[in-house]
């Protein structure tokens, strides 16, 4: 069953993933003689690369988020729908969906990444990620009730935990977040805060290697790393987080540092569908792609982004997870497809390196450019503002982040420092404690027990879940 999609006479265009390789390959087959069905989980095309500032309060999560139907209005060989994917049938040109299977005659996957904890199953359960938008918008909440509850603890050890923020991985991210964390510390939490020591408060950044922003060059490395130490960030270098139990991140077997806030961005695997021969996998569960951006052992099967591995003579590990590389791919796969239905041969794909930046604070950033071109501070910081703007979907979305931005320069603060989704505590920390300050109130008296829910059958239980 096609899930309502009408049958066309035209070859029909399967994209699983609206990300940036996703959204590009969609629009570039607008005029393209293809039926294009797109399938994300989601029904909003999220921009990840300012995940970390909807995290520290300095966006809105609908700032970096629009509608994918909005983005494809007009659009009339394409349709949308929202589902998971559960697998793909190679041999019956058939994607298995949570909606029913769809049928393709060619399918591109465009399925991004995942977060990476290396099987560290401790980290994996307690840690904090951020991949998408209710990671960011949970780690907010999370950081501001640990805030919260440091105000009302009196013991000296459990406050140290609780204002001390480990973030693990020196890459983009973990810098980007650092430095906006630290840049929080310094100019707006004294004022929210001030019954709090905020000199207390640390920002660690963890790193298994010897300098952070590995894939930029030296002079980037060294710049964000001074950077990040005038902010006050603390960085260890050489040193790989092992467990995260009980408020401790060890570092070994006995060593270990107390914090009750793990934010894991050590790594990423590739968002793989299953399915797919084991051979077509690399070790990170990415995709073995040729020039054609064709997956191995596979006459239709496509994958463009961050789950596509294409090694080149350039590029022998690989070419780089970064949305530029999702994008060129994306319009180079678009005219393939249709050199394809004219039976044409495909052309290779060459990728076009067009520089990488990272932001660590306020007027601080690096921007690397082809042939060793390399500024920073004020006006790398400018470079880093305008491209994220441009690249930003929708013109409200370019407003409201540029406002934002505005008054968080001239004000130096951040006005989203909401606790919207409040987390559960964990174990022995909040829920317990609450639960003996109310038992010892006068005239408490306990809640009867729940009233046991009745069970649902699978198909009423999928009705109320929206499927």
């Amino acid at each position: 069953m096609d899930t309502n999609i009408p049958l066309s006479a035209q070859p029909r265009v399967v994209i699983v993933g609206c990300g940036f390789g996703g959204l590009k390959l969609a629009q570039a087959l607008a005029d393209a003689p293809v039926q294009v069905v797109v399938i994300d989980r989601n029904n909003y095309h999220n921009f990840q690369p300012l995940l970390y500032q909807v995290a520290t309060g300095a966006l809105e999560a609908d700032s970096i988020a629009y509608p994918i139907r909005k983005i494809f209005t007009g659009q009339q060989n394409l349709f949308f729908r929202v589902a998971d994917v559960q697998g793909v049938v190679p041999a019956r040109n058939l994607l298995q969906t949570s909606i029913g299977e769809i049928s393709y005659d060619y399918l591109v996957l465009a399925t991004g990444s995942l977060t990476n904890f290396f099987g560290l199953e401790s980290i994996e359960r307690n840690a904090r990620q951020i991949k998408s938008i209710p990671n960011a918008l949970n780690l907010r909440s999370f950081l501001f009730e640990n805030l919260e509850q440091a105000l009302l603890t009196s013991n000296p050890a459990e406050r140290q935990a609780l204002l001390t923020i480990v973030v693990v991985g020196g890459g983009p991210t973990g810098v980007e977040l650092s430095g906006s964390l630290a840049e929080m510390r310094r100019g707006v939490l004294p004022k929210d805060y001030p019954e709090l020591d905020l000199q207390q408060m640390r920002i660690i950044l963890v790193d298994e290697g010897a300098a952070v922003l590995k894939p930029m060059s030296t002079a980037s490395q060294q710049d964000a790393q001074r950077y990040l130490e005038e902010l006050g960030v603390e960085l260890h270098f050489h040193t790989t987080i092992r467990s995260y139990e009980h408020k401790r991140a060890y570092f070994s077997a006995t060593e270990y540092i107390e914090t009750a806030n793990l934010i894991w961005a050590a790594g990423v695997n590739g968002a793989a569908v299953p399915g797919l021969p084991d051979e077509a996998l690399t070790r990170n569960k990415r995709l073995h792609v040729n020039r054609w951006n064709l997956v191995q052992g596979q006459t239709n099967i496509f994958a463009i982004g961050d789950v596509a591995s294409m090694v080149t003579e350039a590029m022998p590990k690989g070419l780089p997870m970064l949305a530029p590389v999702a994008q060129q791919q994306a319009s180079h796969l678009a005219a393939n497809l249709q050199r394809l239905i004219h039976q044409q041969q495909p052309l290779n794909f060459t990728y076009r390196n067009k520089g990488v930046m990272a932001i660590v604070s306020r007027n601080q950033a690096v921007v690397d450019l082809p042939k060793q071109v390399h500024f920073k501070g004020f006006f790398g910081w400018l470079a880093w503002l305008f491209i994220h703007l441009i690249l930003l979907v929708g013109f409200r979305n370019k407003a409201v982040a540029l406002v934002d931005w505005a008054f968080a320069y001239f004000s130096s603060g951040q006005a989203l420092r909401l606790i919207i989704q409040p987390l559960r505590p964990r174990g022995d920390d909040l829920g317990k404690r609450a639960a003996e300050v109310l038992a010892a109130t006068p005239d408490y008296t306990a809640p009867p027990p729940a009233i046991q829910e009745p069970s649902l059958n699978s198909q009423e239980a999928s009705c109320l879940a929206g499927d």
